[in-house]
């Protein structure tokens, strides 16, 4: 069959929730939208190591909606494998990638290093999937761009980055090519964020690319600080250390948030509190930047880190485990897929008295996932960890928009896209919030599958 002219590639984020690439090709060009890493279940891990279907010494640019690395992380690797386009995203997004890219290396590394020590890999040796050098050269390629202003990409292809909440810098992304509007939601925020402005409405567009994530459920509607107390009440009344993984972008700024007003107001103990993040502490300046992007009160914002004890070496994150008595460790990756919190919790997993508290979507495949489904041996480090420690997973603290916000955002739109894909969400999301465009806006929906190719001009 013979290619579009003007094309959209799905690449990734199609039946999962992660690895977000999609190649726009026009003109002679090729621009990507997003670039992220696939997580989760091994399968799926597998795919940030084949050879992108493009070679990436084609690909002229790059658009990034957000920093986080089911959205941006495999940059420095299309960098390292001969990518030297631009890589356009807002001055936030620059920001944070310059700081999660530089720990995902880290950890990359880290982890290889361990697993040729340790002997509990397959490769000989274990080599990072990308290194502070790869990083190093992406970094280069990095040119930010303002809300809301256009910018040609090249002829008859330009680009509009709009507000999307849910992190700092995010953006939704609106493509003018030839003519035709291309909307990708990016990963949407939420009306009601206790941090974070909502996101802008929805522009008249002829595709829609959305995510799913939460497209077949609703977030509780509580407050947060009503769904926290009791759970951290309880456990630190007996003596217990409450250690919640949370990624170090918006969800741990949420919790020291919310935990600070609870101990300010008396409702539960005043007991110390670790953030043992180094990428959580180097996000705070951030939010004194970027003040139009969120709705915190800087006095209470600067408040809550004073009263938090920041972790800053090796060193201290292992006098942590060694720690008597009633605590909180707030500390990344949120899905326990890597970091200083598995060391947290093979120190403090193994006691009823503690507990776990999970605080954000867990992706299939992740330990944080398996736990929150009732598995409680997780496999750490090359070893089965028996967790007896109480887990609790919250509802409230989302980052993302849920079902009926996806729907609100929607129906914000001037028109009806000629049609919608859906995408960014387990099939079972994407299958439901399909449905629901369907039937309740009157559209056309559809969830494209792996590596399907669209006709620009012609989308069915």
């Amino acid at each position: 069959m013979e290619r579009p002219k003007n094309s959209l590639s799905f690449l990734g984020a199609t039946e999962t929730v992660t690895g977000s690439r999609y190649l726009i090709e026009s003109n002679g060009k090729r621009i990507l939208v997003d670039c992220g890493l696939f997580q989760g279940y091994k399968n799926l891990r597998l795919k940030n190591w084949q050879e992108f279907p493009v070679p990436p010494d084609t690909i002229d640019m790059v658009l990034i909606t957000h920093a986080h690395l089911d959205h941006s992380g495999y940059v420095p690797a299309l960098a390292k494998h001969g990518f030297h386009g631009k890589v356009l995203m807002t001055a936030g997004t620059a920001e944070l990638c310059e700081i999660m890219w530089r720990d995902s290396a880290h950890l990359l590394e880290e982890e290889a290093e361990r697993a040729n020590r340790k002997g509990y890999t397959k490769h000989k040796p274990a080599k990072p999937l990308y290194n502070q050098d790869d990083v190093e050269r992406a970094l280069d390629l990095v040119r930010t761009v303002h809300f809301d202003k256009e910018v040609e990409l090249a002829a008859g292809i330009k680009a509009k980055f709009i507000h999307a909440g849910h992190i700092l810098g995010a953006a939704q992304l609106q493509l003018t090519v030839n003519g035709k509007r291309i909307h990708f939601s990016g990963d949407l925020g939420r009306a009601n964020d206790p941090l974070l402005n909502p996101p802008a409405a929805l522009q008249e567009c002829d595709i829609l690319v959305t995510e799913s994530t939460y497209g077949d459920r609703t977030h509780p509607n509580v407050d947060p600080e009503l769904e926290l107390k009791p759970i951290l009440k309880e456990v630190l009344e007996r003596g217990g250390t409450v250690v919640i993984p949370a990624f170090a972008v918006g969800r741990t700024q949420a919790l020291m948030l919310h935990t600070y007003r609870l101990m300010q107001r008396g409702e539960i103990p005043t007991v110390p509190i670790f953030v043992n993040s180094p990428m959580a502490e180097n996000v705070t300046a951030m939010y004194q930047r970027h003040q139009e992007e969120h709705r915190i009160n800087l006095e209470e914002f600067e408040a809550m880190y004073s009263v938090a004890k920041m972790v800053h070496s090796v060193e201290e994150s292992k006098e942590l485990n060694d720690r008597k008595g009633a605590k909180i460790i707030i500390a990344a990756s949120g899905m326990m897929t890597g970091g200083r919190v598995l060391h947290h919790v093979i120190a403090y997993g193994a006691d009823p008295k503690n507990a776990i508290v999970i605080s954000g979507y867990q992706a299939g495949g992740t330990r944080g996932r398996l736990l929150a489904e009732g598995e409680r041996t997780l496999r750490i480090f090359g070893k089965d960890v028996e967790i007896r420690a109480e887990v609790f997973q919250l509802e409230t603290l989302s980052g993302h928009a849920d079902a009926d916000e996806l729907i609100a955002w929607m129906k914000t739109a001037p028109k009806p896209p000629t049609q919608t894909y859906v995408t960014h969400g387990e099939p079972t999301a994407s299958d439901r919030m399909r449905f629901r465009i369907e039937s309740e806006l009157g559209w056309s929906a559809r969830a494209p599958f792996d590596r399907e190719v669209i006709d620009i001009d012609n989308p069915s």
